[in-house]
């Protein structure tokens, strides 16, 4: 009798190669963040009005458009830093 196998072609997702992690770290994290951020701006601002969602994700949309070009220029930067400042191990 066979059993399936859950790691199968068919359940598996595709990987981008480790070379791509570069981008698709900063990408992930300036989707979350501006995601996040934006949220509790637009519900500072407005607060729970009826068309919330609309100005909220137009808010989300042009902080991403900015936050994530600025997270690749900076991030090199922020890891030097962190370098100066934490015992990194070898």
């Amino acid at each position: 009798m066979k059993t399936q196998n859950n790691s199968s072609p068919a359940y598996q997702m595709r990987k981008l190669p480790a070379r791509y992690a570069a981008l698709v770290m900063p990408f992930l994290l300036s989707i979350l963040m501006t995601f996040i951020v934006s949220m509790i701006s637009t519900l500072r601002s407005v607060g729970l009005v009826d068309h919330f969602l609309s100005i909220w994700m137009g808010s989300w949309a042009l902080s991403w458009v900015v936050a994530f070009p600025t997270l690749l220029l900076v991030l090199p930067l922020v890891r030097r830093m962190t370098a100066m400042l934490v015992d990194m191990p070898r």
